[in-house]
């Protein structure tokens, strides 16, 4: 079991565990028997072999934490559908990469972390920035290039950033963020304190980068030297318009530690399964055991960008069917109603409250500013202070407007 794992292990490293948790009552325990895969997991000291290979497992949870996380979940797939108009209506411009469908993992993961647990994750970004800490106002903000922007809107939709959580935001180039996290597990290491749980680098990709070789890099040095890596591939079935099966040799990326690293498959369209899942790998990585693997199979429902219908690589009815039967807002309604936490009227008010708060953040965000010029001469070089030193010289499209000329 993923919870006897965790004991045993945390007994093994004699540390407690330190990590954050809100304080809730009249709990409620749910089966999620099925939600999980392991691989090579270590049950008993001395022993690398799991005795069951899904283990049956439960979550505990209340009313309080369960309406905390559908209101963020459902802000983030309101979030992502006004980008949708807002594209269209061509307020946001260049590349954007929309999240819904895959809302339970950004939840969940913040739910088994703190933000001292640094995070760097794919371009498609804007929930985990959400979740971080920062608003729908700021986000929208930074999409329309105003300098009232998560990143004073220099980066937009791919370069989402927050500093003050240890958000180390979207990459732009595909896969090229993985060994930058294992390099936040090594400081997460270096930083840590002798007897005490570390910190973990989160470091994610989708499945489209699961093979490149800079991963299989980060992976050896990571386990090399006993970094605190978690290793995260968003499997949302395609890369752009390619699915796994006609990409990758093999489609369980929780086993592409082989023997060296273990793995664990999680349903990522289930909040509580997110949670318990990272539960495990914070103390699993944070007590000194080494990276881990983990494979959240989950589902996007727009199509890989807002330049991809995403009609012509599936069809209407496989997204439906997801929809119907995983969708992660929907699950984390029905553990409500199970619980008699919740009815159907007071959940239709809540997403009527929280669809009224993003479009008055759109209606906000609108009234931002570009940049002033001299924001191109600043970000590039630290004066050794903190602040920005002014280059000697940048070179601009057309020569003789450059800086320094």
């Amino acid at each position: 079991m993923l919870r006897t794992l965790i004991t045993k292990t945390a007994k093994r490293c004699n540390i407690t565990a330190t990590t954050t948790t809100r304080s809730f009552s009249s709990s409620h325990t749910f089966d999620l028997s099925g939600k999980f895969e392991v691989h090579n997991l270590p049950f008993e000291e001395g022993t690398t072999e799991v005795p069951c290979e899904s283990p049956e497992i439960s979550a505990t949870t209340d009313r309080e934490e369960l309406m905390h996380c559908l209101r963020e979940m459902m802000t983030i797939r309101r979030m992502e559908l006004t980008c949708d108009k807002l594209y269209k209506d061509k307020f946001i411009r260049g590349f954007c990469h929309l999240y819904d469908g895959q809302e339970a993992i950004a939840t969940g993961m913040m739910a088994a972390l703190t933000n001292e647990d640094a995070l760097i994750g794919t371009y498609r970004c804007h929930g985990h920035q959400l979740v971080r800490g920062d608003t729908v106002e700021a986000i929208l903000a930074e999409m329309f290039g105003f300098s009232q922007g998560s990143s004073k809107g220099k980066g937009g939709s791919m370069h989402l950033y927050r500093k003050d959580t240890n958000f180390f935001g979207g990459a732009g180039i595909v896969g090229a963020q993985v060994p930058l996290g294992a390099g936040l597990a090594f400081a997460a290491k270096y930083n840590a304190k002798e007897g005490e749980l570390m910190n973990v680098g989160v470091t994610m990709y989708g499945d489209g980068a699961a093979n490149q070789g800079q991963n299989w890099e980060a992976a050896n040095m990571s386990k090399l030297w006993g970094l605190p890596t978690i290793f995260v591939c968003e499997n949302n079935q395609y890369g752009m318009g390619t699915s796994i099966e006609r990409s990758s040799a093999i489609t369980n990326y929780y086993k592409q530690g082989g023997v060296a690293i273990p793995g664990i498959k999680c349903d990522g369209m289930d909040y509580l399964a997110v949670r318990e899942c990272f539960k495990y790998c914070k103390e699993y990585s944070g007590s000194g055991n080494g990276p881990i693997y983990v494979e959240l199979n989950t589902y996007r429902y727009h199509g890989h960008s807002m330049s991809d219908p995403g009609t012509t690589y599936r069809n209407r009815d496989e997204i439906g069917a997801v929809r119907e039967s995983r969708d992660p807002i929907e699950t984390v309604k029905n553990y409500l109603i199970e619980a008699g936490w919740s009815d159907e009227k007071e959940l239709k008010q809540l997403q009527k409250t929280i669809t009224k708060e993003v479009n008055q953040a759109a209606e906000k965000a609108k009234q931002g500013t570009l940049p002033e010029m001299q924001e191109l001469h600043t970000d590039i070089y630290d004066d050794g202070t903190g602040k920005s030193e002014i280059p000697k010289f940048v070179r601009m499209p057309v020569y003789e407007h450059s800086v320094g000329v």
